[in-house]
């Protein structure tokens, strides 16, 4: 059994997909770590019954320091494995380091192309014929790390951009849970 960390900063519906998951399985989502106290992934969490560890990045302190004592929260929970969705932020090397190769992060592109925060926009505006979303692990770059899979979607000429991010998000939130699955079940190393 795995006990899993989600981070976000949003809406949630990547937490939502990964929470219904991993309530039909023998793991737990034992934890949300919210950035934003506004972020309606925190009544998600609330309505699942999952705990939030609050990381204020905002006090003045370095990213390492607000960090460090998230880590310090962390220790008592038996985390096996950190989910990123949607958490705008750039994570330190002292926390990639504390779980080395056990933090994973999902794109709205197929990376190496369109990293960063407007990955679903510069991917619409592309002309790419073939788009999609990469679920990777973290390292110490953006959207950096080693590749764990791939969806792929054709370009639908004349498609809106909004009508485009739903079929990016229903794709993330088939995907994202599988993989992390296969990852917790020992399928993916």
């Amino acid at each position: 059994m795995g006990n899993v960390a989600v981070f976000a900063s949003g809406s949630g519906s990547n937490f939502q997909a990964i929470a219904d998951a991993l309530k039909e399985s023998p793991h737990r989502l034992v934890l949300l770590v919210c950035d934003r106290k506004k972020a309606y992934v925190r009544q998600r969490a609330q309505a699942a019954g999952i705990p939030v560890e609050d990381i204020n990045y905002f006090r003045g302190d370095t990213r390492e320091d607000a960090e460090r004592e998230l880590l310090e929260r962390l220790k008592p929970r038996s985390i096996d494995l950190i989910v990123l969705a949607g958490f705008m932020r750039l994570l330190s090397p002292l926390l990639v380091d504390a779980y080395k190769d056990r933090i994973i992060n999902i794109h709205p592109s197929l990376l190496p192309k369109y990293p960063g925060t407007h990955g679903i926009e510069e991917s619409y505006r592309s002309g790419d014929r073939e788009l999609g979303i990469t679920i990777h692990r973290v390292d110490y770059g953006l959207d950096t790390g080693p590749v764990i899979r791939q969806g792929k979607i054709p370009r639908i000429d004349g498609e809106s951009l909004e009508d485009f991010e739903a079929r990016i998000h229903a794709l993330e939130h088939r995907l994202y849970p599988e993989v992390i699955l296969d990852i917790l079940e020992g399928n993916i190393s």
